[in-house]
């Protein structure tokens, strides 16, 4: 990996294909690193792809006791500032298109094209900011490790993707990697997100939203509320997958992004 120093903390991101002049920025979710998109790499080799740990994860570690969604949109900005990257195409999943969403708010001018996957941009309910901050507290009390085991079921489609797998086992080797601390950093913050639903449409950019047909978190009506509300954004949902179609069903959530980056040439 490499290192770039960001408002006093370390980011570690992956640059490849440096040689492309277009460039796609892929953010992850939680609790997870950037290697969740290696299953992206081959079928975007055209593009440099720019693969950042968001702070808190993977190897960007913090010592804050929350991270907000802006401060990671931030983070990312200030990255391609680092690189002299003006414009990318975005690509976010679950945590990772709330950021991307955000960081479109706050730079506009910087984004070409947005793939969402597994996501929407609302704020929390009283009901899910409670929850949201208990769960912080669980993690903080059993650690990651213990958490993943009683919880990763809802990551993905275990009827699909067997434990025995090798992407369920590089899913379970993230979550349990992420760093206690990080992990709590970013429930809390991301408790306290924006509410950017409304936002949706001023997005004036070709758009492609994705849903996992079993996503535990979003499910397929939430995430078509998100596409319904941008103006020129597409709408897919991937059978038989959970939360994690990039990774659960690589073949169809490839297909997919390569059709929608074929439109823009």
């Amino acid at each position: 990996m490499n290192f770039l120093k960001i408002r006093g903390s370390k980011i570690g991101y992956t640059d490849l294909n440096s040689q492309n002049k277009e460039v796609i920025l892929l953010v992850h979710g939680h609790p997870f690193d950037h290697t969740m998109w290696k299953y992206q790499h081959e079928a975007l080799k055209g593009f440099r792809l720019l693969l950042p740990d968001l702070k808190g994860y993977g190897q960007s570690p913090t010592t804050t006791e929350r991270i907000f969604i802006e401060d990671q949109a931030l983070d990312l900005a200030l990255l391609l500032d680092e690189l002299g990257i003006e414009k990318v195409h975005l690509i976010g999943l679950s945590m990772g298109g709330q950021i991307i969403v955000e960081f479109h708010r706050l730079f506009p001018s910087r984004v070409k094209s947005i793939i969402i996957a597994a996501s929407t941009p609302t704020a929390e309910t009283a009901e899910s900011y409670a929850n949201r901050l208990r769960l912080a507290d669980a993690i903080q009390e059993i650690g990651l490790l213990a958490y993943t085991k009683k919880d990763i079921h809802k990551y993905i489609n275990l009827e699909a993707v067997t434990p025995d797998s090798a992407v369920y086992q590089h899913l379970f080797k993230m979550m349990t990697e992420t760093t206690v601390a990080g992990a709590v950093a970013a429930h809390k913050g991301r408790a306290e997100r924006r509410n950017n639903f409304g936002y949706l449409k001023n997005i004036d950019l070709p758009t492609l939203v994705i849903a996992g047909e079993t996503d535990y978190f979003f499910g397929v009506a939430v995430v078509e509320k998100v596409a319904n509300e941008i103006p020129k954004a597409q709408f897919e949902v991937i059978k038989d997958s959970g939360h994690l179609p990039n990774m659960e069903k690589p073949k169809q959530f490839n297909e997919l992004i390569t059709k929608f980056y074929q439109t823009l040439k």
